[in-house]
């Protein structure tokens, strides 16, 4: 392993920023169905914490940058 490489690269838990249901759905303007809909159907990774949700805001990010598409 070079000696500038860390063994672990990936980002650490405590530097994700992880959002509520709540707080994605209103970032999409959206209903929180839709975003149980999307984590459900595996379109938006989160994580369960107790009975509740919780989505790394890259990937609400990385979902709305994919879903662009030219209507013109």
């Amino acid at each position: 392993m070079p000696a500038n490489k860390k063994e672990n690269d990936s980002p650490t838990v405590t530097t994700v920023q992880f959002l509520t249901v709540a707080e994605v759905a209103a970032m999409m303007r959206v209903s929180k169905m839709t975003v149980y809909r999307l984590v459900h159907s595996g379109e938006l990774p989160a994580v369960r914490v107790g009975k509740s949700f919780r989505v790394p805001e890259k990937a609400v990010h990385a979902y709305l940058e994919s879903a662009y598409f030219d209507a013109g």
